[in-house]
């Protein structure tokens, strides 16, 4: 394979930086630019894209979304030869990968790169690499110098495997998020509890993520941004037109877009006021209490499922009635679990599941901000009956 000799690295930010950084300390022939202009101290800068590229063997893009590749690209495009590689490590949608690949032909090289910043000092970063064969041999001294090269059959391919790493990445941010608000609401210590969830599943992002699982830290520089993230998830759902809820739960985390992913698992619970119209909810079941339903739901609230195979939608005051003043016979058995809130500025939607003797119902709410409190404005429910046990029939309730 023939090693390049000049590469162009097109954008600057901490994956770019980090890129040229490490071919330069390996003592290849690196110049970058970048829109900003910002210099990094160990890399060659050049405020000339396209005189960088006119000299480049190997131009590599590390640039935020697909719009800023195509526009670099448009930029350039009169500069690059015909013998030159472009191998592409930027996170954008498998169209927009198909695209580049459509128009560079044999020379585009698509490299998903799975890791960040440290991965990268390392040469660590798993990369997921897309090109015809002679691109990829050309393409794979400098691949190598940053990682291991895994090869996948098309560039849109790789560019949604990254997109599926990534959705993995945010789920399990979450699913660290909800383990701190969970220990908080216990009043557990959190050096504590970090502590024992190192020793779990989530060990390994606890341990890399650390020193910001307390909040914005002003000593450790970002890796992975939130709002990078965000943008991948949002690719992602697009593409596939399927519901991603981790990017909604992502996007509505009310941290800086600059901030580590990390620093998305430290966001607080929702505030009590959200929650208290759900509450009210469970004590009108728990006590058989109307009073609690006119609490919890504005006067206009409709209840509506199906009910011994039939679609029901009763107002407010014609579902109290369903209730007696007290608790049903079995109610300690009974139980009751909020499963997620989400806020949504002035409205919120809501779950919960309600066992009810042999009845299992699944409630979902959507609540909204009115004379600064919450109200439940409409809520649908979906019953499921399971075996019952012999002997007196238990209460059914809706």
């Amino acid at each position: 394979m023939t090693e390049p000799h000049t590469i162009a690295v097109l954008g600057l930010g901490r994956m770019g930086e980090a890129i040229a950084t490490r071919l330069t300390a390996q003592g290849r022939d690196v110049v970058g630019w970048t829109r900003s202009g910002r210099a990094p101290g160990a890399v060659q800068v050049t405020g000339d894209a396209s005189g960088a590229v006119a000299k480049a063997d190997l131009v590599l893009l590390a640039l935020f979304d697909g719009p800023a590749c195509r526009q670099v690209l448009d930029d350039v495009g009169d500069s690059l030869r015909a013998d030159t590689i472009v191998l592409n490590t930027s996170t954008i949608a498998p169209a927009e990968a198909a695209g580049l690949a459509r128009r560079l032909g044999p020379s585009y090289v698509h490299a998903a790169v799975l890791g960040s910043v440290p991965a990268v000092a390392a040469g660590t970063l798993g990369i997921l690499a897309a090109a015809d064969q002679d691109a990829l041999e050309r393409a794979r001294p400098v691949l190598e110098a940053l990682g291991t090269v895994r090869r996948v059959e098309d560039a849109p391919t790789a560019a949604a495997l990254k997109l599926i790493a990534n959705s993995s990445l945010a789920g399990a941010v979450l699913a660290l998020r909800d383990s701190l608000r969970q220990a908080d609401a216990l009043g557990l210590p959190r050096d504590q509890v970090l502590d024992v969830l190192e020793l779990g599943q989530l060990g390994g992002l606890v341990a890399r993520k650390r020193p910001f699982l307390h909040g914005p830290s002003a000593t450790a520089t970002a890796e992975f941004t939130i709002g990078a993230l965000a943008k991948d998830l949002a690719l992602l759902a697009a593409a596939s037109n399927t519901p991603l809820r981790s990017a909604s739960g992502l996007a509505d985390t009310p941290a800086a877009p600059e901030d580590d992913i990390a620093v998305a698992a430290t966001a607080p619970a929702v505030e009590d006021a959200v929650l208290e119209p759900l509450r009210a909810y469970i004590r009108g079941h728990a006590t058989g209490d109307p009073a609690h339903f006119h609490d919890a739901f504005l006067p206009t609230a409709h209840i509506e499922g199906i009910r011994d195979g039939a679609f029901v939608s009763w107002p407010l005051d014609e579902y109290c009635a369903l209730f007696p003043g007290q608790p049903a016979p079995d109610e300690p058995t009974r139980s009751r679990r909020i499963d997620a809130v989400d806020v949504h500025g002035t409205v919120a939607t809501a779950t919960m599941t309600l066992r009810h003797g042999a009845d299992t119902f699944t409630d979902v709410f959507l609540l909204v901000r009115v004379d600064a409190g919450w109200r439940i404005a409409n809520k649908a429910y979906h019953r499921r009956a399971h075996p019952r046990p012999r002997g007196p029939r238990a209460v059914q309730s809706p």
